[in-house]
């Protein structure tokens, strides 16, 4: 997932530069690579609190465990 962000952004940054030429043909594809950027961040930064919570939780049964 983290390869297509990546990949999305690269495409992205093209369409802004064929923008600007004035080479871009089909305008839709910069608002679609755009939301296609948003999804894929927001994905990931989901897994990413999923993680430390799931982490956290862990922890504090380790910390209940012992104590």
């Amino acid at each position: 997932m983290v390869e297509r962000l990546a990949e999305a952004r690269s495409e992205l940054f093209n369409l802004r530069f064929q923008h600007v030429t004035g080479q871009l043909d089909n305008h839709a594809r910069l608002s679609q690579v755009r939301r296609e950027v948003a999804r894929l961040a927001t994905l990931l930064r989901e897994r990413e609190i999923a993680a430390a919570e799931a982490l956290a939780a862990a922890q504090d049964q380790e910390r209940n465990a012992r104590g």
